[in-house]
């Protein structure tokens, strides 16, 4: 488990971050989110006893990073995907790390095989693309076969195979009953990933919760409706309050007016209804969302050049 308790970071007069409290539980995946900006790797950094907080505390299983007997087999982490020596090779970079913490050589060979490193694992790292090093930084982190891992961004540079096969890596170790801590802002790939996500914005915190709890508390989410009469029923549910969209395809996207009291009002008028489809908000608009007045960059919306 990982415990933040009204962590806060400043570098100078910027608060990077503010108050922030949360857990990440064992056996599920937790997903950290929030604009650019936000705090997120600052957070995971001082998890990892690499930036100190100036305010309140974080454990890891109870005890600071730093009085860890031997990190790398309580806690994996990548959070920079090319933090390895560019002249050494994939094999020399994990042998290093496996020699610190007495692991022995054949679990480099099993990381390397992990990660799908094997055939080149006598290259240099310096020449790895972006994708090949975030595989690398994997096998890393998973070097020591810790409890807690932490993950930022770890599907930059990967094609849509890759991502799969990190998206399929980080639910079977939680399945195992592993800590998963992942940021990214893939807002689908994170639907598809986590099931808690902690999200936060000017650092700090926004919300915690359930990716389905908070789909379903979004006002972006709506009910398709298809009816015999769509005009007619459009009318009767402007009327009740709630506003509607004819899509080109004939049916309505109502917002505001919940499924049942839409067929109880069809039932009045004495209008067949062909469906009737409570549909969710996506993360991503749940997300935006919530962020909206969190984002410290924006950027101009133009026009199409003439």
């Amino acid at each position: 488990m990982i415990e933040a308790k009204a962590l806060t970071k400043r570098y100078g007069e910027k608060v990077a971050v503010s108050d922030l409290s949360f857990e990440v539980r064992p056996g599920i995946v937790t997903g950290f989110l929030g604009p650019n900006g936000s705090g997120k790797s600052t957070t995971m950094r001082m998890v990892m006893g690499l930036d100190m907080p100036n305010g309140g505390d974080v454990t890891v299983n109870g005890q600071h990073y730093r009085d860890l007997g031997w990190p790398l087999r309580e806690v994996g982490a990548l959070l920079e995907a090319k933090a390895i020596h560019p002249g050494r090779s994939a094999r020399n970079h994990l042998l290093m790390l496996a020699q610190a913490n007495h692991l022995p050589a054949s679990r480099v060979e099993e990381c390397l095989d992990m990660v799908g490193l094997s055939s080149v694992a006598g290259q240099r790292a310096g020449k790895f693309s972006l994708g090949m090093g975030q595989r690398l930084g994997i096998a890393a982190a998973m070097l020591g076969d810790p409890g807690v891992l932490l993950f930022d961004e770890p599907v930059n540079g990967l094609d849509p195979d890759g991502i799969r096969w990190v998206r399929n890596l980080l639910k079977g170790l939680a399945r195992e009953g592993r800590t998963v801590f992942v940021s990214s802002h893939l807002m689908s790939e994170m639907a598809l990933t986590a099931e808690e996500v902690i999200v936060i914005g000017r650092g700090k915190l926004i919300a915690q919760t359930s990716v389905e709890d908070l789909t379903a508390q979004s006002s972006a989410r709506y009910v398709r409706v298809r009816s015999a009469e769509p005009a007619r029923l459009r009318e009767a549910i402007d009327r009740a309050g709630a506003t509607t969209n004819l899509d080109d395809d004939g049916s309505l996207t109502v917002r505001g007016l919940p499924a049942a009291e839409i067929g109880q009002l069809a039932l009045t008028l004495g209008v067949a209804l062909h469906e009737l489809a409570p549909q969710s908000a996506s993360l991503e608009e749940a997300f935006m969302e919530l962020t909206e007045q969190s984002v410290e960059y924006h950027g101009e919306t133009t026009g199409a050049p003439a």
